[in-house]
């Protein structure tokens, strides 16, 4: 959905974009890199499809997906 803007299950173009909330160290689906708690913090965005409730999550940065193969691989 991030790269067609179209809903791969109900081909609606009725996405919205769902962003990190960088001041609540809690927010969103966020993956983390370190035990430390606000460090190594990760945001995954969030794509949903307002017409059936689809949704996709998607790391945006580069850096972010370089220290994610870093720590897991």
């Amino acid at each position: 959905m991030k790269n067609t803007k179209s809903c791969p299950k109900c081909g609606s173009t009725d996405i919205v974009r769902i962003p990190d909330n960088p001041n609540r160290h809690a927010s969103g689906n966020n993956i983390y890199t370190s035990t430390y708690t606000l460090f190594g913090k990760i945001p995954v965005i969030r794509y949903v499809c307002c017409s059936c409730g689809y949704a996709e999550n998607w790391v945006e940065n580069e850096e972010e997906l370089e220290e994610i193969r870093k720590t897991f691989r």
